[in-house]
């Protein structure tokens, strides 16, 4: 099975939402159609924020990454903050998150990004060692904090 990424555009749509509504309620997001489609739309349209990439052929996806940008004194320029990963629960061991997650990396580095950010769940073992394998590091004495409006 192909990891291929596909950067998502407007046409996308009706493949990814139902991906994205999948993924949350897994991890047990709750959030209406209405907002979810607030949310992913106008990366699909091109903002300069973020993007979402398909897995997989785009007719019949079989997961999706989702990436924002911002600006880092510290790594010095664009910095990127992985926002999402999922895959089908059906096609799941074989590999294609951790494929995703070294090659994304490198062609977003290509580009100019300096530093890739992700959150982990810290009782995720699989999702921690698929990072890890990828090069991401925990940061010492660092936790993400937010706080939402």
């Amino acid at each position: 099975m192909s990891a291929a990424l596909t950067l998502a555009t407007s046409e996308h749509a009706e493949k990814l939402l139902p991906l994205v509504a999948a993924f949350h309620a897994e991890a047990g997001i709750e959030q209406t159609d209405e907002l979810r489609a607030q949310a992913i739309l106008p990366l699909l349209d091109g903002i300069p924020h973020g993007a979402a990439y398909l897995i997989g052929p785009p007719r019949a996806p079989i997961g999706y990454i989702v990436v924002t940008f911002g600006w880092s004194v510290e790594f010095g320029g664009m910095d990127g903050f992985i926002d999402e990963l999922f895959v089908r629960p059906g096609v799941r061991g074989r590999g294609i998150a951790s494929e995703v997650m070294l090659t994304l990396p490198r062609a977003l580095a290509g580009a100019g990004l300096q530093a890739l950010h992700l959150e982990v769940d810290a009782n995720d073992a699989g999702a921690q060692r698929i990072y890890t394998r990828a090069g991401f590091r925990m940061r010492d004495g660092y936790h993400l904090m937010t706080r939402h409006f």
